[in-house]
């Protein structure tokens, strides 16, 4: 059951991202950010009243919650400008490959216990995950440069999200999402102003774009919370960081990245 959740979280999370990145071309990362955290708060409202949980949160779920959030919003804001003007490949990939190997660190160091064969898929998954994101040079559509800037800040904002999730834990049902996206709203919200005074007009497309980005993003949380409560942290985070996939699959489709060998 974790595999499959945090699989499914990957998917949602890679759909998510590249329709982030899109949108972002057309109203800057700002807005689209505000409009994601947004929509993944209203999602877990909604689940905790369909879903409550066994506890009511306590002040550790709150905690880890905000805590949440935090990461949440430094990885998100970084993620979609990264997508804006670096290469989707690039950005969604080392985002990937640090949102794995920071938590899978620190779940080993908190206890994890990994088989022989889990260990290996990891050390082989890590590098293959960047290996995906490796370009020799940019193109038309965004600066490997930036990229890689943008890319490494957005996992290390995802890192904490992730630890910070895991800590929050799920007897609580989906209540550590909640504080963290208010937190999430209240940090990128300076962001999404400055960003709709830039562009304040969007079109239909766009907003359709945001809308899916916002519905997935909340449904790739919730699926990464549920995942923790059956599986090691380790293994839930390098899963769930397999999302560039997706990404790169449609990069490929709609935009014409091109593949190397190596990819």
């Amino acid at each position: 059951m974790a595999i499959f959740l945090a699989l499914m979280a990957a998917l949602s999370y890679g759909i998510s991202d590249f329709a982030a990145g899109m949108a972002s071309r057309k109203l800057t990362a700002g807005p689209v950010s505000a409009a994601v955290v947004l929509l993944t708060l209203m999602t877990a409202v909604v689940s905790v009243v369909l879903f409550p949980g066994d506890e009511n949160p306590d002040a550790h779920v709150i905690w880890w919650g905000a805590a949440s959030g935090f990461g949440s919003a430094v990885g998100t804001l970084a993620l979609y400008h990264g997508l804006s003007v670096g290469r989707m490949s690039v950005v969604a990939t080392l985002s990937a490959v640090l949102a794995a190997v920071i938590p899978a660190i620190v779940g080993v160091l908190m206890g994890d216990q990994l088989t022989l064969v889990v260990t290996i898929g990891i050390l082989i998954a890590i590098p293959a995950i960047a290996l995906v994101s490796w370009h020799p040079q940019s193109d038309e559509h965004g600066s490997a440069g930036a990229g890689v800037i943008y890319g490494v800040i957005a996992g290390l904002g995802f890192g904490l999200l992730f630890i910070a999730l895991n800590q929050a834990g799920n007897d609580a049902g989906s209540w550590p999402v909640i504080p963290g996206q208010l937190v999430a709203l209240v940090l990128v919200s300076p962001f999404a102003v400055r960003g709709l005074r830039a562009s304040p007009e969007t079109d239909r497309a766009t907003a359709g774009l945001v809308l899916a980005a916002g519905v997935l993003s909340g449904a790739a949380v919730l699926l990464f919370l549920a995942a923790t409560d059956h599986g090691e942290l380790a293994i839930i985070a390098v899963l769930t960081s397999l999302y560039p996939a997706a990404t790169v699959v449609l990069a490929r489709i709609f935009l014409s990245e091109h593949w190397t060998r190596l990819q």
